[in-house]
C-alpha cells in the first residue's frame, strides 16, 4: 500500500528495484510455467510435438534431450507478477503465462520463416531443420493450444483472459503484416513504425502483464492500466531489439551481423535516420532506394552493410532510438502509479523494465 509520502514511496521502490534479482525473477517464471508448457506441447500429434520440443530447446535436431536456450522468459515472469499485482498468488497466473508464451512462440516460428532467418537462440530455426510446412503447422498448433489452455478452465475470468489474448494476437499479426509491407516501401514515417512495433511487440507484452491479474479477479480498469505499462514496455523492448538487430553482437544475439539490414527492415534506427535530414540521411536514402531494386542484394559484402550502419548512426538514428527506448521505459513506469499493488511487486515490475532497456540479447 502506498504511504502518505509519494517521494518516500518512489525512493523505496527504486531501492527495492535495484536489489531485485532479475535472474531469479525470470527463472521463477520459467520454472513455474515450463511443466505446464511441456504438458500442452505433448498434446500435439507427431511429429509436431517433436518439432515444437526442438523449437523450445528441449531436444536437439536429432531428438536427443537438450538444455538449449529457451528464451528470456520475460512474458511468463510478467504474467506471474500480474497475478500478484491483483493480490493473488503467482501460481494463479501460470495458465496465462503459458498461453502468452505459446502465442509468442507461434509468432517466432512464423516470423523466422517469413524473414528467412536461419538462426534463433544460437541454433538453426525450425523451418531450416524441419521444413517450412512444419514451421507453419506447429505455429498454428501453438496458437490453438494457447486458447484451449485458457478456455478449458471454464471460469468467467478465463473467458475474459482469452478475449484479451485473442485481441493481442490479432494486433501482433497486424504488426507483422505492417512490418513485411514496409520492407518494400522506400519511406516509412516514425509514427508508422511506432504503430507497427506497438502491434508487433507491445500488444503481447501488454497482455502478459494483465492476463495474470484478470485470472486473479482484477477489474478491467486495473487490467487496462497494467496493459498500458506492458504496451510501453513493449515499445522500449522493441527499440532495444532494433538496436541489437543492427549493432548487436552475434555471439550474444544468436543472429547474423547486421541482421535487420540484411532483411531490409524499416526499423526505428533506419526510419529515424531517414527522417533526420542532412547529408548522411540523404546518402542513406539513396543507398536504401537502390537496395530495394537490386538483384545482387543477397551477395552484399560485410563492408556494404557496415557502410549503411555507419550512415544510420551518423544521421542520428542510433541515438534517437536509444532515447526513445528510455522515453518508453519512463512512460511504462509512470503507468504503474495507477494500480494499488504491493510495493515489492511494483519494484519487481520496475526492475524488469530496467532489464529490458539494458539487455544485450
Amino acid at each position: 500500500m502506498p504511504s502518505a509520502n509519494p517521494a518516500e514511496d518512489t525512493a523505496q521502490t527504486a531501492r527495492t528495484a535495484h536489489d531485485t534479482d532479475i535472474a531469479a525473477l525470470l527463472e521463477r517464471g520459467r520454472t513455474l510455467s515450463t511443466p505446464v508448457l511441456r504438458a500442452a506441447v505433448n498434446r500435439l500429434a507427431p511429429p509436431m510435438d517433436t518439432v515444437a520440443a526442438y523449437h523450445f530447446g528441449w531436444i536437439d535436431a536429432e531428438g536427443r534431450p537438450s538444455d538449449g536456450d529457451g528464451g528470456k522468459a520475460v512474458r511468463p515472469a510478467l504474467a506471474l507478477l500480474s497475478a500478484e499485482a491483483a493480490g493473488a498468488a503467482p501460481e494463479v497466473g501460470i495458465p496465462g503465462a503459458v498461453a502468452v508464451e505459446l502465442v509468442h512462440n507461434f509468432s517466432l516460428l512464423h516470423d523466422d520463416l517469413m524473414d528467412g532467418d536461419e538462426q534463433r537462440r544460437h541454433r538453426d530455426t525450425v523451418w531450416k531443420v524441419h521444413g517450412p510446412a512444419q514451421a507453419i503447422l506447429v505455429g498454428d498448433a501453438l496458437f490453438a493450444l494457447a486458447n484451449e489452455l485458457l478456455l478449458e478452465m471454464g471460469t468467467v475470468e478465463a473467458g475474459r483472459a482469452t478475449r484479451r489474448l485473442t485481441t493481442a494476437t490479432r494486433k501482433l499479426i497486424d504488426g507483422q503484416a505492417q512490418d513485411i509491407s514496409y520492407e518494400h516501401r522506400e519511406r516509412v514515417t516514425v509514427e508508422e513504425c511506432l504503430e507497427m512495433e506497438g502491434n508487433k511487440t507491445g500488444a503481447l507484452l501488454a497482455c502478459a502483464v494483465s492476463i495474470g491479474a484478470v485470472l486473479g479477479g482484477a477489474d478491467d480498469r486495473t487490467a487496462d492500466t497494467l496493459e498500458a505499462y506492458g504496451y510501453h514496455l513493449g515499445l522500449a523492448f522493441q527499440a532495444v531489439d532494433d538496436l541489437l538487430g543492427i549493432w548487436g553482437d552475434p555471439v550474444a544475439t544468436g543472429k547474423q551481423t547486421w541482421s535487420d539490414l540484411r532483411q531490409r527492415k524499416k526499423s526505428l534506427p533506419v526510419v529515424a535516420a531517414l527522417a533526420a535530414g542532412g547529408p548522411a540521411s540523404q546518402r542513406l536514402g539513396t543507398l536504401l532506394a537502390a537496395d530495394a531494386k537490386s538483384n545482387d542484394f543477397d551477395s552484399f559484402s560485410e563492408e556494404e552493410f557496415a557502410i549503411r550502419a555507419a550512415l544510420i548512426e551518423e544521421a542520428g538514428g542510433r541515438e534517437w532510438t536509444s532515447q526513445e527506448a528510455r522515453r518508453q521505459h519512463g512512460t511504462a513506469i509512470e503507468a504503474l502509479d495507477g494500480v494499488d499493488m504491493p510495493e515489492t511487486v511494483r519494484a519487481q515490475l520496475v526492475a524488469l523494465a530496467d532489464f529490458v532497456v539494458v539487455r544485450k540479447r
